[in-house]
């Protein structure tokens, strides 16, 4: 996708090329010509922000670019600047797409060939930078992002009417009584979770030990069922016997009242 090449006859760059990019070269010089002569940070920022598509592709060239400078030559990021990006016309893909009546229009797919090429500054230009504090890399600009700021808000608390000191020392304890109160809310919801469970965990225990007496009743041989039972099977054993002696002693053998009747 890249390649390196420094050049004997200018200053010396390093370049790096993306082919067969399926985006338009009419496209690709739209966001080209927004970075041109752009130093690396703000080309990356330009191209992080960029709202087009095509931004993600070239910035992934422009990374290359600069990679291949700082392995192969040695430079700095933070003293390139993008000295030369153009791109030029690829192969086009010819489709088809049907129509009424059995027309067909043509659909043409573009692509492009991509080339970032970044040089170093003179060190005239990068004295004046340094002068200024101009030469950065994206973390260092990020870096001084953060120090600007830093720097806005010790101003505005050191610039600040009485008026507005007070306001804000009245939004600060607004805020931190609503913060004590919702702290207060999320303690008694947790004790109340809690007393809950509790009292849950009683119900289900007292339930479990009455499950297990019913149990134990229902298999258990003594039990007063049981011992009903018995008395009455007894019974019905005795009753049994009864009828059969009443049955032996009031009724004699046929053979006997016959020898009788003789």
């Amino acid at each position: 996708m890249a390649d390196a090449s420094i050049s004997s006859t200018q200053r010396p760059s390093v370049q790096a090329h993306a082919y067969h990019v399926r985006n338009s070269a009419y496209k690709a010089r739209e966001v080209l010509n927004l970075i041109r002569g752009k130093s690396y940070a703000d080309a990356n920022d330009i191209l992080t922000f960029s709202s087009r598509a095509i931004a993600k592709k070239i910035n992934k060239v422009l990374n290359s670019a600069v990679a291949n400078a700082e392995h192969n030559s040695g430079f700095n990021a933070d003293e390139l600047y993008v000295s030369g990006c153009y791109a030029n016309e690829g192969p086009t893909l010819k489709r088809w797409r049907p129509r009424a009546q059995g027309r067909a229009s043509p659909i043409l797919k573009r692509s492009c060939h991509i080339t970032v090429i970044v040089s170093r500054y003179s060190e005239e230009q990068l004295d004046n930078m340094r002068e200024r504090g101009l030469t950065r890399t994206p973390k260092a600009a990020a870096e001084s992002r953060k120090r600007r700021v830093a720097r806005s808000r010790e101003v505005q608390e050191t610039t600040q009417t009485p008026e507005v000191a007070a306001v804000a020392a009245a939004t600060d304890s607004r805020v931190a009584a609503n913060d004590a109160e919702v702290e207060q809310v999320d303690a008694d919801a947790s004790a109340t979770i809690d007393t809950v469970t509790d009292e849950t965990s009683v119900s289900e225990d007292s339930e479990t030990s009455d499950y297990t007496t019913d149990v134990d009743a229902v298999n258990d041989p003594n039990d007063v069922d049981g011992n009903s039972t018995d008395t009455d099977n007894a019974n019905g054993s005795a009753d049994d016997d009864n009828q059969d002696e009443s049955g032996s002693s009031g009724q004699e053998p046929e053979g006997s009242s016959a020898e009788k009747t003789v």
